[in-house]
């Protein structure tokens, strides 16, 4: 084995982080939450040349893929995913007419290794608590180690400016959330604001998962189960169809805003 210097193995740690950190200060897209709409959303701007960064409040990335239903870690897809499984490489088998299966932690592991790759950057235990607001839109995030949130330390955050924002933070949307309680604004939804999500109804979830996601906001974009707990969609539990399309589809709408800017 080679002679190893301590002090270096840090420069080379700090060197590189500062160097994703710089890069990412000024974004195309910024995308709260690592689940898979998130990473699925995140591959798909990488690969269209964008600067777009993942900020995700815990230490591992994945959401609530890794547990399955009830800690067995498998997932169920539909055909409408099928598409999304196949370009991350994430292998499944059929169950039976309509219905298959992935086993949880490779299709975790595949989702982060196929944004990653893609060109995405991801910055874990990275809390987003708030967001720029610039001329009547959500321009940018702010953001603050978790840890630091956790310990009830009193510092002050940095910003980070973005021409588009994903709330992918699942069933707290704190994104939408933070943006109409701050600024009172009302939201592209039924009732003007946020409209809670309603009980476990697979189908109905599925689809309107799918149908909800988009834009809310000017500069503020929904997807996953973020975009049902804004505009009042049933849960679905442990199929992730609709988590995976719904990934796609906003990233089109993102790029499609921002080729058309």
């Amino acid at each position: 084995m080679s002679m190893i210097s301590d002090v270096t193995v840090t420069r080379a740690i700090s060197q590189r982080f500062f160097e994703k950190f710089q890069s990412s200060l000024e974004l195309d897209a910024a995308i709260v939450g690592a689940g898979p709409a998130g990473l699925v959303a995140g591959r798909y701007l990488a690969q269209a040349g964008k600067r777009v960064a993942l900020f995700e409040s815990k230490l591992s990335t994945g959401g609530g893929i890794w547990g399955g239903g009830m800690l067995f870690n498998e997932i169920v897809v539909q055909n409408d995913a099928l598409p999304v499984l196949d370009d991350f490489g994430i292998k499944y088998s059929e169950f039976e007419n309509g219905y298959y299966t992935a086993d949880a932690v490779h299709t975790a592991a595949a989702l982060a290794y196929g944004a990653t790759s893609a060109g995405l950057t991801v910055f874990n235990t990275c809390r987003v608590e708030d967001v720029m607001f610039s001329e009547g839109r959500v321009a940018g995030v702010v953001v603050l180690w978790s840890p630091v949130t956790a310990a009830g330390l009193h510092v002050d955050p940095l910003s980070l400016s973005a021409r588009t924002v994903l709330d992918a933070t699942g069933h707290d949307c704190d994104i939408s959330r933070v943006t109409v309680r701050k600024m009172g604004v009302k939201l592209e939804t039924e009732s003007g604001g946020i409209m809670g999500e309603k009980c476990m109804w697979a189908e109905s979830g599925e689809r309107s998962v799918v149908e909800m996601t988009g834009r809310v906001f000017p500069g503020l974009y929904v997807a996953g189960m973020a975009a049902a707990a804004v505009h009042g969609g049933y849960r679905m539990g442990p199929i992730f169809g609709g988590m995976l399309v719904s990934g796609r589809k906003v990233a089109d709408q993102i790029l499609a805003e921002l080729d058309n800017e």
